[in-house]
C-alpha cells in the first residue's frame, strides 16, 4: 500500500520523525537495511535508546506506520527523508557510508516529482556533493528538474519537553527555489516554523556552526572548571552570577566530558570535496581536545579525594551515578562514563554503577554491577561519583549517605559535596 512519506533510518534521528509524521496523520513508512529495529518496532518495543517508549511506539504502529526492509516501498511515496547515522569514523572525519547506502537504495527506486530530505548531520557540500550524484546516477532523474532535493539538518533535543519536533524551527536549504518550497510544504505539516536558509551548504553549515557552538563552549567552562579547582575559587557560584547579565553572556556548565549524537565538525578537514577550504577550525580542534580531557581531569579528582582520605585508587570501591549523556534519559551515545569507568578499572578500583534508565551496563563486553539501592551502595562505597544528575536522584539526601561524593554536574547543594 502506498505511503505519503518514507524516513530511511529507523534510529535516533528517524523515529522521532516518524513519531511527528504518524502524530500530524501523515501515512509513513519506516525501511531501515537492517532487520533488528524492524522486527523491534513490529513487537511494539523501541529498538534505540532514547525518549520513546514502548506505548508511543504501539501509537505510531496504531496510526498506520508499517516498518520494513523492503526497498520496494521506497518507489510508492511522495516523501522522502534521509535520516542515516553519519558517525565519526577513526580518522575523526564523518563517515558517511551509511548515507550513501540510503542514497543508492533510494535511487534505483525515485519517481518524478519526489521530494528527497537530508536529516543527518553532514559536513557542507555531502547534499549536492555526495547524496545529488548518487541519486542521479542511480534513477536516471535529475534533481532542481525532474525530484526535489533539500538538506533539513535534525535539531533534535531527546527528552527536551520545552522544546518538542513541533516547537523547534526546521531550518531548510534546497538545491533550487522550488525544491525549497517543496520541503517546506512537508516540514510546514510538522512544525510551527520553517526557515529558509540560501541553500543545501547553508543548511549543512547551520547544524555545523550549532553543534561547534555548544562544544566550544563547554570546552571553555570545561577549562575554567579546572582553573577555579586550582585557584579555590567557586566556579558554580560564578556561573550563577555571570548569567544574570541580560546581554553577552549565555551560560554554559562545565562535566565529566561531552556526549552525545552531534559531534563537533571541522569542515576545513574533510578531503572528499574538492572545494573545501582547508584551512581548519582551531578553536574547533581545540575544543575537542579539552573535552576529551574531561575524563582524565575526573579520574585524577577521584584519585586525589580518595588519597585525601587515606585510601588509593587501587582496591576501592566506586560507585557510578548516571551512565547516559543527557539527564532523564537511556541514551548512553558517546557518554563519558564508560571511558572513566574503564580507566578507573584500569588502576585496579571496584566499579559499581546505578542509572534508573539503564538496567543493563557493560565495559570492555564485562557486566558492571549494578547497584539495588542507592543509599545502601552509597554509604558502602569509598567513593560515590555524580556523572549525569537524572531526575529521580535526590542529591541532599545522597550527600548525606555517601562516604565521600564526587559531583561532576554542580547539581548538590553547596558544600554537601565535592564538585568539579
Amino acid at each position: 500500500m502506498p505511503a505519503d512519506l518514507a524516513v530511511i533510518g529507523l534510529g535516533h534521528l528517524g523515529l522521532p520523525l516518524v513519531q511527528a509524521a504518524v502524530a500530524a496523520g501523515i501515512d509513513t513508512v519506516g525501511y531501515d537495511t537492517d532487520p533488528r529495529p524492524c522486527a523491534e518496532l513490529r513487537a511494539g518495543r523501541t529498538p534505540v535508546e532514547g525518549p520513546l517508549t514502548a506505548s508511543d511506539i504501539r501509537r505510531m504502529l496504531s496510526g498506520g506506520f508499517r516498518p520494513t526492509t523492503s526497498a520496494a516501498e521506497l518507489g510508492r511515496v511522495r516523501t522522502a527523508v534521509i535520516c542515516s547515522p553519519t558517525p565519526l569514523g577513526p580518522d575523526r572525519t564523518v563517515d558517511l557510508t551509511a548515507l550513501g547506502d540510503a542514497a543508492r537504495a533510494l535511487a534505483a527506486r525515485l519517481r518524478p516529482h519526489t521530494t528527497v530530505l537530508l536529516e543527518s548531520a553532514v559536513p557542507p557540500g555531502t547534499t549536492e556533493s555526495f547524496l545529488r550524484p548518487l541519486l542521479e546516477e542511480g534513477s536516471g532523474l535529475t534533481a532542481g528538474r525532474d525530484f526535489h532535493l533539500a538538506c533539513s539538518p535534525s535539531r533534535l533535543d531527546p527528552g527536551n519537553r520545552t522544546h518538542t519536533y513541533a516547537s523547534t524551527p526546521k531550518v531548510i536549504g534546497g538545491l533550487t527555489p522550488a525544491c525549497t518550497e517543496s520541503a517546506a510544504a512537508f516540514y510546514g505539516r510538522l512544525t510551527d516554523k520553517v526557515v529558509r536558509a540560501r541553500g543545501p551548504r547553508e543548511a549543512e553549515m547551520t547544524k555545523v556552526l550549532e553543534t561547534n557552538f555548544r562544544h566550544v563552549n563547554i570546552a571553555l567552562v570545561n577549562e575554567m572548571a579546572v582553573a577555579c579547582h586550582d585557584l579555590g575559587v567557586d566556579l558554580w557560584d560564578v556561573i550563577r552570577c555571570a548569567e544574570t547579565k541580560p546581554f553577552g553572556f549565555h551560560p554554559f556548565r562545565p562535566g565529566p566530558g561531552v556526549g552525545g549524537h552531534g559531534v563537533p565538525v571541522d569542515p576545513g578537514t574533510l578531503p572528499y570535496s574538492g572545494r573545501t577550504p582547508g584551512h581548519p577550525l582551531r578553536m574547533v580542534s581545540l575544543a575537542q581536545e579539552i573535552n576529551e580531557r574531561m575524563p582524565r581531569y575526573v579520574i585524577q579528582r577521584c584519585a586525589t579525594l580518595l588519597n585525601e582520605h587515606g585510601k588509593s585508587v587501587r582496591g576501592a570501591r566506586v560507585l557510578l551515578l548516571g551512565v547516559t549523556y543527557k539527564p532523564d534519559s537511556a541514551d548512553q551515545e558517546a557518554a563519558p562514563a564508560r571511558e572513566i569507568a574503564t580507566r578507573l578499572m584500569d588502576m585496579g578500583a571496584q566499579i559499581g554503577y546505578h542509572d534508573p534508565h539503564v538496567l543493563d551496563w557493560r565495559v570492555r563486553e564485562l557486566p558492571v554491577p549494578r547497584a539495588d539501592s542507592l543509599y545502601e551502595a552509597a554509604a558502602a562505597a569509598d567513593l560515590t561519583v555524580l556523572l549525569q544528575q537524572h531526575r529521580t536522584y535526590d542529591l541532599q539526601g545522597l550527600a548525606v549517605k555517601a562516604q565521600l561524593l564526587l559531583d561532576t554536574r554542580g547539581a548538590t547543594p553547596a558544600g554537601a559535596a565535592h564538585r568539579l
